[in-house]
């Protein structure tokens, strides 16, 4: 496993995915598959860096583990929050009758093959999971 934190905040995104890129392109992971596990976790930083924290800000932690699926835990000391929780958008609703948000959430469920929420010991800790190899 693999491990680094970053600041919940937008400005900390783009560190965060080359972090990512890089773990993928390291476990020889197709480009598909790449795209869909990037998609949900940066929507979930950004849910992280706009809700988790107050105005003190705090930190992210991405842990990255392989063997034939990848789990990716991003873990956060901010207000507990279960995104999965949320009810999923009604996408084929006009867009002018949708409601606000949870547009994010929804994206990385569907790229996701299983996606976890756990609040322990202080901490948010979702969990992406992603079937990388056949066995």
């Amino acid at each position: 496993m693999v491990s680094k934190t970053f600041e919940a905040n937008h400005e900390s995104l783009p560190a965060a995915m080359a972090f990512l890129e890089e773990q993928m392109d390291k476990m020889n992971i197709d480009m598909k598959k790449q795209m869909q596990i990037s998609i949900a976790v940066e929507e979930l930083f950004v849910n992280i860096a706009h809700y988790s924290y107050s105005e003190s800000g705090g930190e992210v932690e991405l842990q990255i583990d392989e063997n034939a699926q990848l789990i990716i835990a991003l873990i956060d000391s901010g207000a507990p929050f279960n995104p999965l929780e949320r009810k999923d958008p009604d996408i084929n609703a006009p867009i002018e009758e949708r409601e606000i948000g949870g547009l994010g959430i929804y994206m990385a469920k569907q790229n996701a093959d299983k996606i976890e929420y756990e609040y322990k010991d202080g901490k948010n800790i979702v969990r992406i999971y992603k079937k990388i190899r056949d066995e």
